[in-house]
């Protein structure tokens, strides 16, 4: 039994050699920091960035298309197209599509809704003509053994 549980012991430590440095457990490390996600240590990241001589970086403004102007005024941002500015930040453009496609989706909820509340009315006329699927299937059915019944009556 003594004998089995070195062996596990040593099986153990051989794994843990070939297992990379990123993945064995550290003494005394942080693990939040050891996530692999971000390079920066915490407290570089709570610093100004103007402090340590770095500028912060602007994305440089984008002149819209006529299709992003007309998102822009569907999404309600602008009321005019003389309102629009010669250039705008993509945060903008993003933020009105986003808003869009909540008013797009609103309004197809709405539609399905109608067309639903419309069915249930033309079925119950339907009901009230005394039509249905069963009734139509078996007319159908009537004038095709008909047909049928023509066609083998009139080649002798």
């Amino acid at each position: 039994m003594w004998a089995a549980a070195a062996a596990a012991g040593r099986a153990t430590k051989m794994l843990e050699r070939n297992v990379s440095s990123i993945l064995r457990p550290t003494k005394g490390m942080d693990l939040k920091i050891k996530r692999g996600f971000c390079s920066k240590s915490q407290e570089g990241s709570k610093q100004n960035p103007e402090v340590g001589g770095h500028s912060t970086f602007k994305v440089p403004g984008h002149k819209p298309s006529d299709w992003e102007k007309k998102v822009l005024l569907w999404s309600g941002r602008f009321k005019k197209v003389d309102d629009i500015p010669e250039t705008i930040s993509f945060e903008l453009i993003d933020a009105a599509r986003n808003k869009l496609r909540v008013k797009i989706s609103y309004l197809m909820i709405a539609l399905t809704v109608l067309g639903c509340i419309a069915m249930v009315i033309e079925g119950k006329r339907a009901v009230g003509r005394h039509e249905s699927l069963t009734t139509q299937n078996m007319e159908r059915k009537a004038r095709w053994r008909e047909e049928v019944a023509q066609s083998a009556s009139a080649k002798p």
